[in-house]
């Protein structure tokens, strides 16, 4: 069977009464994930949804969740998942670029939850009704099979130039994705507990989490929304042994452990992604929890994994490691050249966790693929062992005064002061250098430092084109759904005490 809800159904023969979603102190099983999820597929048939429809679900990271994800997958229909967050301006988006058969929404939003006219399928999810609707209907057995090649999630990237994409990813891509995953980079088994507080609408969270869970039949423990107290006390009360995040989850649990006692003895291996994790910041990590962090890389796009530091390699801090099994990658140049070992140049992926295209978009398709290569417009240098370090995204680079100036360096710096918790490099336009170098940073609970103190460090340690002329304090830095800071919403005065 193709269809990538299989894997639930052949979880749930297996380990039946084992915890597949916890919520606190709320438990679901495989079975009952499994029965819930079939009878989520006879709501839809009576609404109408054929095989092929898209199917919207903007849901936070509850159990519903996965009852409606693969509930919609074993309808044979396409999720397309969607951030709780999001406006009535934007839901309208996403339904109608997918033309979606409608969507199920988590109970509470303003305008999330309003039918739209054609709509065959329209569901406020409230936990209380939405099992007593279940438990309305007989659940239909088995699933709808779908080839490999047949779309699974229609997942919709960030947009931050224009308005977002969606991504095609199939049955294959995500399968085989978390089949890798879970078999070769974290070497999971039904005795293992996630932590899930990845948001399950995006493609990290949904495979490297969920589908990697449910594949192998671990415990997936949930936290709707990421606070460092909570995930703190998940991580011990639970016995959390996989921890997957972004680098601003680890170093808010860093300020938020401090000196206290935190029991995280279970935890074997933590996994960081979704952006660049400083050098620094791993390492304090690991010496306070004593345990692993294992870097990856991946984008949407690739659904998401592409890259790892392998558990049976030796680890290099700093780099994305090495292609994951059934994938390739390369560094190319400006006119798609081979970028010898060394030098910078733009990750290039190929492999079975490319994504079909973006949803009726053949020219941004034809763009983003050529000649089976997905252009990714990450900077990278790549070692001659074949480990690849992420320089920065080709529309972060900073160029002043005609010099390359890659944001992530001068970051790199500033996370090795201590005050430093989160830090930001970007270029501001400069009348005659073309752009200017300069920094946001948040200090660490506790910690005092001045801008010219932090700019003072940076210039002893790299070369005077890159060190910032200017750098800003400010209380947080703003963040996207995964925790990724978001660069292009960071706004700086016009000019800043020295």
């Amino acid at each position: 069977m193709t269809n990538l809800a299989a894997g639930l159904l052949r979880t749930a023969e297996r380990f039946p009464d084992r915890p597949a979603l916890r919520l606190g102190d709320d438990v679901m099983t495989y079975a009952q994930l499994d029965d819930a999820s079939a009878r989520v597929v006879t709501y839809l048939r009576l609404c109408g949804v054929q095989p092929g429809d898209r199917v919207g679900l903007m849901l936070p990271n509850v159990p519903q969740f996965a009852v409606a994800y693969y509930g919609i997958l074993r309808a044979g229909a396409v999720v397309v998942p969607m951030n709780p967050l999001l406006k009535g301006r934007e839901v309208d988006f996403y339904l109608d670029d997918s033309e979606a058969a409608g969507m199920l929404a988590w109970y509470g939003g303003v305008d999330q939850g309003a039918a739209r006219e054609g709509d065959r399928v329209s569901l406020v999810v409230e936990p209380s009704s939405f099992a007593e609707l279940l438990a309305g209907h007989e659940p239909t057995p088995g699933l709808v099979e779908r080839d490999g090649q047949d779309t699974a999630v229609v997942l919709y990237t960030s947009g931050t130039t224009g308005q977002p994409k969606g991504a095609e990813l199939t049955h294959d891509n995500l399968r085989r994705n978390a089949e890798v995953t879970s078999t070769t980079l974290v070497d999971l088994s039904h005795e293992d507990v996630l932590f899930g507080a990845l948001p399950l609408f995006h493609s990290f969270g949904q495979t490297v989490a969920l589908n990697c869970a449910v594949r192998t039949g671990a415990c997936l423990t949930l936290l709707p929304r990421f606070d460092p107290e909570q995930a703190l006390a998940i991580l011990t009360g639970h016995r959390v042994t996989v921890f997957a995040g972004v680098p601003t989850m680890f170093g808010a649990l860093l300020n938020a452990a401090g000196t206290d006692d935190h029991d995280l003895s279970a935890l074997r291996v933590c996994v960081s992604g979704g952006a660049a994790l400083p050098v620094e910041l791993l390492h304090r990590f690991e010496r306070r929890f004593g345990t692993m962090i294992l870097e990856g890389y991946g984008l949407s796009e690739t659904s998401p994994v592409a890259s790892f530091n392998h558990p049976d390699r030796p680890r290099k801090p700093g780099t994305i490691g090495t292609p994951i099994e059934g994938v390739e990658m390369r560094l190319a140049g400006p006119g798609g050249e081979d970028v010898p070992d060394g030098e910078v140049g733009e990750i290039l992926i190929r492999g079975h966790n490319v994504m079909k295209g973006y949803w009726r978009r053949p020219d941004a398709t034809a763009e983003a693929i050529v000649d089976g290569w997905l252009r990714t417009g990450d900077l990278a240098r790549r070692d001659t062992d074949g480990y690849y370090a992420i320089v920065d995204r080709t529309k972060d680079l900073v160029i002043r005064g005609g010099y390359n100036v890659y944001p992530r360096e001068v970051e790199e710096v500033l996370y090795e002061h201590p005050a430093v918790a989160e830090a930001a490099v970007l270029g501001m336009p400069h009348r005659t250098l073309g752009e200017e170098v300069v920094a946001v940073v948040a200090l660490r609970p506790g910690a005092s430092a001045t801008g010219e103190e932090l700019r003072e460090h940076v210039k002893g340690q790299i070369a005077a084109y890159k060190y910032p002329r200017q750098v800003w304090i400010v209380d947080a830095l703003p963040k996207g759904a995964t925790g990724k800071i978001l660069k292009r919403s960071i706004t700086v005065p016009p000019q800043q005490p020295q």
